[in-house]
């Protein structure tokens, strides 16, 4: 694990790297029962998921963002990603905040926190129910990007950031990710206008 996140230019502590293994155990223990991801090999799920995740901190640099002390809220949030690897990454330097409608998911991200000891909270209810808003907004592909965009765009004080994987729509903003395991992966970037 470590090496695959070196490889892609994360150099982690070993207390995050300890973190990510207890995240890989969980996720698959829960996996079994529940069927939180469809991806279920080691590899696939640290590429895929775990490093994916971090991939926004490119984008975040890229476009000249601070993020210390945002308020980041993750859309439709899962299993977790991309906001509870982003809160092991960047630890108390982000106040997080994850949107998730499926109690099944909401039981494993609460039951995460307390087992990997992070702070952040869980709002268990669709998107479109959730009256707060924050400064960054981020989430991976939800559904079509003109739908999705004027909810994203409610909830956001500042920035949004989806995370399309290998497709483009015409007229956005957006950074490419290019690592050794992740080729050619878009982040759509939309910042809010005052």
């Amino acid at each position: 694990m470590e090496e695959i996140f070196k490889r892609n230019g994360f150099d982690l502590s070993e207390a995050q790297i300890k973190l990510f293994k207890t995240y890989l155990e969980e996720l698959k223990r829960w996996n079994r029962v529940h069927k939180l991801t469809a991806i279920e090999e080691d590899r696939e799920i640290v590429v895929r998921h775990f490093l994916d995740s971090l991939t926004l901190s490119f984008c975040f640099k890229e476009k000249g963002i601070n993020i210390e002390g945002k308020s980041v809220c993750d859309v439709g949030s899962g299993a977790g990603f991309p906001g509870v690897p982003l809160k092991i990454y960047y630890g108390d330097k982000i106040e997080l905040t994850l949107i998730e409608s499926t109690a099944k998911k909401c039981s494993f991200l609460e039951y995460l926190k307390v087992k990997l000891g992070l702070d952040y909270k869980v709002i268990c209810k669709r998107a479109e129910e959730v009256e707060e808003s924050f400064d960054l907004v981020v989430c991976r592909a939800l559904g079509k990007l003109e739908e999705i965009l004027p909810l994203l765009g409610k909830l956001s004080k500042e920035f949004v950031f989806i995370m399309k994987g290998r497709e483009v729509p015409e007229g956005y903003d957006y950074c490419k990710i290019e690592t050794e395991d992740i080729k050619g992966s878009y982040i759509i970037f939309l910042q809010k206008t005052k």
